[in-house]
């Protein structure tokens, strides 16, 4: 009972995942900020910014809809990245658990926090924030069956395995997927997917602050805010993870090894960043007709190529 609270609560839990996606946030920042010819902020500005929202800013509750609703999403969003995160890490730092079908599993809890998001944004009686879960349902309907798709061809290349340590074994006993044609074409179609999951531009249509003013989040402040801003840290670290233990074997933690897979995280955060930075916003329905379309048929191409071990 203790190992689990510690797993869950400390290392490679909330503890963990907060430090370490707050970083990874600063440096998306620091990055956003070289490319378009700034400073940036300090290391430690996530931090400033999420205690300072969660101890001094004051809580405004909507005049209209369900409260309780409303404060409930952020925290059901949390639970639902910490509980995927420790899945997610516990193989990826050699710690043997898990089960027969967690890959499933994960795939559903990261799909919580943009469902909470999208009814937080109802329940506030917000018109802005209602277009806003409005955009948020479509790109969720746009980019699930993509993501989908991809763990379906990991789960063909990994020889029908469902268990995320047995897919990281495979990959360490035979040979990385991203080391063949059809895992570079999975591992293009995921990073797509993962920006449209974190909702970075172009599939930031559910925010657009400079058309509906932070869309879905208008009227969260506060306490509530800062447990969006913590859900937010933490999936930019493990969507990265979780694409890092699909496709190029997890981490290793002995000698060189340990800087190579620091790498990894940072690359695919910068990749991310790039894309975000190197795009305008798209319009939702060019949002849907690019994974519905392109992103699908890249996959399925992959798939049939993995079915004939390419």
């Amino acid at each position: 009972m203790l190992k689990d609270l510690f797993y869950f609560l400390i290392y490679p839990g909330l503890l963990f995942m907060t430090v370490t996606g707050g970083l990874l946030s600063w440096f998306d920042r620091k990055v956003t900020a070289m490319v378009q010819f700034r400073k940036g902020p300090p290391l430690l500005q996530p931090f400033y910014d999420f205690l300072k929202l969660l101890l001094v800013k004051e809580t405004i509750l909507p005049a209209k809809g369900s409260k309780l609703t409303f404060l409930l999403a952020p925290v059901f969003a949390l639970c639902a990245v910490i509980i995927s995160g420790v899945l997610i890490l516990m193989p990826l730092f050699n710690i043997k658990t898990g089960f027969s079908g967690d890959l499933i599993v994960i795939f559903y809890l990261l799909t919580i926090p943009s469902l909470s998001f999208m009814i937080g944004a109802l329940a506030s009686g917000n018109p802005l924030a209602a277009v806003g879960a409005s955009r948020e349902m479509k790109l969720i309907m746009s980019y699930e069956l993509t993501f989908l798709l991809v763990i379906a061809g990991i789960v063909l290349k990994a020889e029908m395995n469902i268990r995320l340590f047995d897919i990281l074994q495979q990959q360490n006993d035979t040979r990385i997927f991203i080391g063949s044609i059809s895992g570079v074409i999975l591992f293009i179609v995921m990073l797509f997917c993962l920006q449209a999951k974190l909702g970075l531009v172009p599939f930031d249509m559910a925010e657009a602050e400079t058309e509906i003013t932070h869309g879905s989040f208008i009227e969260y402040s506060g306490s509530a805010y800062a447990l969006v801003k913590l859900t937010k840290y933490i999936m930019l670290l493990i969507l990265p993870a979780f694409l890092v233990a699909l496709f190029m074997g997890g981490f290793k933690f002995q000698g060189i090894h340990i800087l190579w897979s620091v790498l990894k995280i940072v690359v695919v955060v910068l990749l991310l960043t790039l894309i975000r930075n190197t795009n305008p916003r798209v319009k939702i329905k060019q949002a849907m007709r690019f994974f519905f379309i392109w992103m699908n048929l890249l996959a399925v191409i992959a798939i049939i190529l993995a079915f004939f071990g390419l």
